[in-house]
């Protein structure tokens, strides 16, 4: 396995190993060992193409985020909303896919978001916290102050995440 670090603190990706042979391959998704950070809730998503969830975090009871995809491929974003980090308001993004055996670690007080790229994508997330319905909150995946420079300008997004407030709101 390799660890590559980002210019954000804590935010790193894994490039882990597959062993292919005739029959397929396989892969380690995840090794404790290699984290501080515990994970007791999995979660998974699918979505089809031209999809766009996010940009999503959790103000109280904040999560990092390990995830993989376990198919298809993404254009991942992850904003960096921690008010005390040298990175506070950047954003840092990647494209992810089955092909690889990545896994990005996004720690606990950053809103992440993906586009799906190709149809019939499903992301495995590893959770640090549980889910807390009255700590979510979620910013535009179109804000003007971010300026993430996403694949399509039209992607299909949900009713609630049409909702989602500005950087700005989030700020104050």
């Amino acid at each position: 396995m390799k660890i590559v670090k980002t210019k954000f603190k804590d935010l790193i990706l894994y490039k882990k190993d597959t062993f292919k042979d005739n029959r397929g391959y396989f892969r380690e998704l995840y090794l404790q060992k290699h984290f501080n950070t515990r994970f007791p809730f999995d979660v998974m998503s699918y979505s089809k193409k031209n999809v766009l969830r996010g940009l999503h975090l959790q103000i109280k009871k904040p999560q990092a985020k390990l995830i993989t995809v376990l198919k298809g491929e993404i254009f991942d974003v992850c904003v960096d909303c921690r008010k005390k980090s040298k990175t506070f308001g950047k954003y840092f993004s990647i494209k992810m896919s089955e092909n690889e055996n990545n896994s990005l670690l996004i720690p606990a007080g950053f809103a992440h978001g993906f586009y799906t790229l190709s149809n019939n994508v499903i992301l495995h997330y590893k959770c640090s916290n549980y889910r807390h319905k009255d700590s979510e909150t979620g910013i535009l995946w179109n804000d003007k102050t971010l300026k993430i420079k996403w694949p399509n300008k039209k992607p299909i997004v949900s009713e609630k995440d049409k909702k989602n407030i500005t950087f700005e709101e989030f700020i104050s």
